[in-house]
């Protein structure tokens, strides 16, 4: 098996974005230096999980360019003397617009982080404001500034589309706007409705948003302009440029292990996934105890069928597909032999196609893959 990657999850955020169901917690001093305590504690304890090296680092949120600059130096030293990261290994921090600051940034390249995403969302102030982005166009435009000034050289732009009261004409400009910019990647993703968001229970909001047909324009739209600019559309929601695909989340569609830290942070290794609290407090304090902080709840060993079909699902995302000879060697059965009937029907369908030793699908059916995966499930 190749290394795994490494999550890392911090857990705080200076306002919570109103469509966000990923876990955090206001930013407090006095949390974030028992996170970080807990953290060293965390990765004390999984450190044989990782001891064949590590092929990518993640670090995630939350917001985690929202620590000041001697939070973040602690972080990321408990990281380094924790970990064997090799000089070339993709490291990504992803940050917010309005969080960012030169001292950080060059405080970043000094621990090896050579990678930044960037939440931007949209270059529309008064779509930023109505799903609770704190930023402006203006602080996204500042931010790839101190980016580039630091000496990176490997920026991506998270965009949405489906915003409450978004148009065609809005989304032309936001992509106009990110490419402007000039990032090596862009991940472009269509706003989900989370359970119990702030978004979902506004129902004047919910009203407004474009219907399914203006979001699939919106898509293909994305698609058209970005391919024009050079962008590689390898994975449905993500686009780059020669060579900047996201190492770390290939991995996850790959089928690479990998390790998750911090609450709330999901790992799959030998085969059992599991994830750890979304509670700051329990987080810390099964830590405390000398305890891993799993939820209990959210602990299982995948049989073969659930990791056959999660390696057809994430694979099919892929431009590159699912590599038959591969998937036979790993499962011991031809994928053909196994789903016939799904495999046949969308053949026949023009839905799926084999080309050389892959099995893929083909992008006029992107924007509606999960309905057309889950069927592997």
């Amino acid at each position: 098996m190749p290394m795994p990657s490494v999550y890392v999850h911090v857990p705080f955020c200076v306002r919570k974005c109103d469509y966000c169901a990923f876990y955090s917690v206001p930013l407090q001093k006095s949390k974030v230096k028992a996170y970080l305590d807990s953290l060293g504690a965390e990765i004390n304890l999984r450190q044989t999980e990782a001891n064949k090296g590590i092929s990518t680092l993640f670090i995630g949120g939350g917001t985690p360019t929202a620590l000041d600059v001697e939070e973040m130096e602690v972080f990321l030293e408990r990281l380094t003397q924790g970990f064997d990261f090799d000089k070339s290994v993709e490291k990504t921090m992803e940050g917010n617009p309005g969080t960012l600051t030169l001292e950080k940034l060059y405080l970043l390249r000094r621990h090896g982080i050579n990678r930044i995403s960037l939440g931007a969302q949209s270059f529309n102030d008064s779509l930023l404001r109505q799903i609770g982005r704190i930023h402006t166009a203006e602080e996204i435009r500042e931010g790839v500034r101190l980016v580039r000034e630091a000496g990176f050289n490997n920026l991506n732009l998270d965009l949405m589309f489906g915003l409450p009261g978004q148009t065609l004409d809005d989304w032309q400009k936001t992509l106009d706007e990110a490419l402007r910019l000039k990032p090596e990647h862009l991940s472009v993703y269509g706003l989900m409705l989370e359970e119990n968001t702030p978004l979902v229970l506004n129902r004047e909001r919910i009203k407004r948003l474009p219907d399914d047909n203006a979001q699939a324009e919106m898509y293909e739209l994305a698609e058209e302009v970005l391919a024009s600019e050079g962008y590689r559309h390898y994975e449905t929601s993500n686009f780059s440029r020669p060579e900047y695909e996201c190492q770390h989340n290939l991995g996850y569609w790959q089928g690479v292990e990998y390790l998750g830290l911090g609450p709330g942070a999901v790992s799959y290794i030998n085969n059992r996934r599991w994830k750890n609290s979304e509670d700051l407090g329990l987080y810390e304090q099964k830590l405390a105890q000398g305890e891993k902080p799993v939820d209990p709840e959210e602990d299982e060993h995948l049989t073969e069928h659930e990791r056959r079909a999660e390696r057809i699902i994430l694979g099919l995302r892929l431009a590159e597909g699912v590599n038959l000879e591969a998937f036979k060697k790993e499962f011991g059965q031809d994928l053909q032999d196994i789903y016939p009937s799904v495999l046949e029907r969308y053949l026949k369908a023009g839905v799926f196609v084999i080309e050389g030793a892959s099995l893929k699908m083909k992008s006029d059916y992107w924007f509606v893959a999960n309905s057309v995966l889950q069927e592997f499930v």
